[in-house]
């Protein structure tokens, strides 16, 4: 068995409207179908999927930090520009919670409103990839002059 990608995650959330204007509004997801208020699917801009994220309402069920369980998606855009854009919006929303450079990818972090975390990353090209990865402090405008315009969501 080869698996080839993650096709689509599912969240159980505390309000799924709310958290569907999130994804929409702030990360340019678009409703595919919902079930009432209760269920959203939410398809990401340029995906051919059915669904990328499925949004189900269970209500408050508060979780301590780092227990058991998922800790977070990771959204991968085509370039530097759209992260750049994206740490604007999420900065403007509060839900940036941090930014690292791995090497492999330079990467965002957010949380949307139920508290889930999410990473928003780009893929550095392979030739430039590190012997070694690791993390580092974000230097988004140092990335931007070297790889301005570089799309490597097909990598």
């Amino acid at each position: 068995m080869t698996i080839k990608r993650l096709n689509h995650a599912v969240l159980y959330v505390q309000d799924a409207k709310a958290s569907a204007a999130f994804y929409t509004e702030v990360l340019g997801f678009r409703v595919r179908a919902a079930l009432g208020e209760q269920a959203f699917f939410l398809q990401a801009d340029g995906s051919d999927n059915d669904h990328d994220l499925a949004l189900m309402q269970v209500g408050a069920r508060p979780a301590p930090p780092h227990s058991i369980g998922l800790y977070h998606l990771a959204w991968q855009v085509h370039t530097l520009e759209e992260l750049a854009a994206l740490r604007t919006r999420l900065t403007e929303v509060g839900a940036l919670v941090g930014e690292s450079d791995h090497g492999v990818s330079k990467s965002l972090y957010a949380k949307d409103p139920d508290g889930i975390e999410f990473e928003v990353m780009w893929a550095v090209p392979r030739d430039d990839w590190p012997a070694e990865v690791g993390t580092w402090p974000l230097d988004l405008a140092a990335a931007l002059n070297r790889w301005p315009g570089v799309d490597t969501a097909n990598q």
